[in-house]
């Protein structure tokens, strides 16, 4: 069992707005000793990410932080919603006998249980400390509370022996079971009476192991100020480690898991005759150093509950080295693929018309930048895996592809980044560059567009239509034909391969979208680039965005160099990848 290290607690997290408006980010934050200041820890995007990313956080590690704010001034959310809540029943002796003898235990015949009584709570049923709890007039008449200790996982895990069970716990944060206790009985399983709206109150801050002492935690519940539970936490029938082997018997637990580890003796339900909460009862459940958690009982029903976005459960995990995620930005869901060291230097990536971060992989691959660096892609609105939003759906833009990804750094805590574009993301590039220049180290431009002529935006309004009539296979074999160089086609047919079923897994309205914003994409202001190291690779045998265009873009921008690729057209990241992977290790 793991002790704490330090009398003092080193990290006291919560997830919070600020300010308390439900249009602000969600952010994660530091709670000092006194609780009355939070500090932004920047670079996570909810503290499922700072979880997978610190699965050994220890109490000496420092984060970097942010804008300080009084704690009664920012909106305190649940710290990790979303996720079914993992639930242990009847795991103290003299609750399971209270419960035996209550007449609502229709789950076992037994007094004590002789494994495990595992269920789970619908991740709706979550709230913060300080929301009310709805009583539900019209579903159930013995609201009844439960105290528990919340156990987080810190490491994916599957088939875990007792013995190595420590090593994926995290921390810990308080629950309180909330339980429609004739529901319970009445449906011969837990789940509907535990899951109502409301009944799991989850906070107020999460804690890592390196400053608990899991031996000495005392949970004291009270109902109005009148002490109804109190009990060490460490009494249990089935203890953590016997509970994380159960679990994990077949079944992966997950970075941010929660599992609720039962509740002492002392409920309602154990009274005669039993007391029920009401409107306007208090119950506040302590477990120093976790704080407490308070929550009003209201019979006022609760508007419908929402869970985020499945996309938004970005550490579901996956591979230690990629979080694949969707980033909520400017009300749109964008695909985002972030890899290699946190504290490395970014590199954030903007692919082309009728492509998808998918374009840079090889390039990243043979550089192999993800190991140095923090290598940012994502899917622009309406390509690769990127949806398009209501908004977008009226219209795309090149300055709104941009502020997308401003947005994207600002929610990652990056303050500045190498910039990469290709084609029409070597517009969004320059664009970025020019409405944001503090914002960007060096600049690589491969390919890129810049305003258009009459006759080109002509073309790109007639493909939108086609593709609108037509699909995405009409468009694909002219882009084969007219922007892959001749060595390529005749002796590359992967490359073809490659280029084809780019173009054809498109998005069709997104393309053409794209193509309309590219084709009223006004002039960057190039005088506004300040990159430190600019380059500009062309592909000799390019017809999109030919040479003409990498000299006018050479001219522009103030000491940037051209780099000239032979045997390459459009798609310099599959026709040379040694090339276009040179250059991009050029800026770096």
């Amino acid at each position: 069992m793991p002790t704490r290290t330090s009398p003092n607690v080193n990290h006291r997290f919560i997830a919070y707005r600020s300010p308390p408006d439900t249009r602000s980010r969600v952010r994660v934050g530091l709670v000092d000793d006194k609780e009355l200041h939070v500090a932004e820890v920047l670079g996570y995007t909810d503290l499922f990410e700072l979880i997978a990313t610190h699965p050994d956080l220890t109490a000496s590690h420092k984060f970097k932080t942010g804008p300080v704010n009084e704690l009664r001034n920012v909106e305190v959310l649940a710290p990790l919603p979303g996720r079914d809540v993992l639930c242990i029943g009847k795991n103290y002796t003299a609750h399971a006998t209270e419960f035996h003898k209550s007449g609502f235990d229709s789950s076992d015949k037994n007094e004590q249980p002789e494994y495990p009584v595992i269920f789970t709570k619908r991740a709706t049923s979550i709230i913060p400390n300080g929301h009310p709890v709805c009583t539900h007039p019209d579903v159930t008449s013995s609201v009844d509370y439960e105290g528990e200790l919340g156990i987080i996982i810190g490491k994916p895990g599957l088939g875990i022996r007792k013995e190595q069970a420590w090593n994926f716990v995290w921390g810990a944060v308080i629950i309180n079971d909330f339980t429609a206790r004739e529901r319970q009985r009445d449906h011969k399983q837990f789940f509907i009476g535990k899951s109502l709206d409301t009944f799991c109150p989850m906070g107020p801050y999460v804690i890592p192991a390196s400053s608990l002492a899991f031996d000495e935690l005392h949970l004291t519940t009270k109902v109005n100020g009148e002490v109804r539970q109190s009990q060490n936490t460490a009494e249990l029938i089935f203890d953590i480690p016997t509970l994380i082997q159960t679990i994990s018997l077949g079944i992966s637990i997950q970075p941010g898991d929660v599992i609720a580890t039962g509740t002492p003796a002392g409920v309602g339900m154990g009274m005669n005759p039993n007391v029920w909460l009401k409107d306007g009862d208090v119950v506040e459940i302590s477990i120093p150093p976790l704080g407490t958690l308070r929550n009003p009982i209201s019979s006022k029903v609760p508007p419908v509950a929402h869970l985020p976005s499945p996309c938004a459960k970005k550490h579901l995990v996956a591979t230690p080295d990629i979080n694949y995620m969707c980033l909520k930005a400017n009300s749109k869901t964008l695909h985002v693929e972030i890899s290699g060291p946190r504290s490395g230097p970014a590199i954030l990536f903007f692919h082309g018309l009728g492509s998808s971060l998918n374009f840079y992989h090889p390039i990243i691959d043979m550089t192999g930048v993800d190991k140095t660096h923090r290598v940012v892609l994502f899917d622009l609105e309406g390509h690769g895996r990127s949806p398009l939003s209501s908004s977008g759906s009226s219209g795309l833009s090149v300055d709104g592809f941009a502020r997308d990804a401003k947005l994207l750094m600002d929610d990652m805590g990056v303050k500045t980044a190498h910039v990469v574009g290709h084609c029409l993301g070597g517009l969004i590039a320059t664009t970025f560059c020019s409405i944001y220049p503090d914002a960007v180290d060096n600049l690589l431009l491969i390919g890129a567009t810049t305003r258009l002529s009459d006759s080109s935006r002509q073309t790109l309004t007639s493909r939108a239509q086609t593709v609108r009539s037509y699909g995405m296979d009409h468009v694909a074999a002219q882009v084969v034909t007219d922007d892959i160089a001749v060595l390529t086609k005749s002796s590359k047919s992967v490359v073809k391969s490659y280029v084809k079923l780019s173009i054809t897994s498109s998005q069709p309205e997104g393309y053409a979208l794209a193509c309309l914003a590219l084709a009223t994409a006004p002039e960057p202001s190039y005088s506004a680039i300040t990159a430190k190291k600019t380059i500009i690779l062309a592909g000799k045998e390019d017809k999109t965005s030919p040479l003409a265009t990498a000299e006018f873009l050479h001219e522009q921008i103030n000491g940037s160099e051209l780099i000239l690729l032979d045997n390459v057209g459009h798609w310099h990241g599959f026709e040379d990848v040694e090339g276009t992977a040179k250059a991009l290790t050029a800026i770096l």
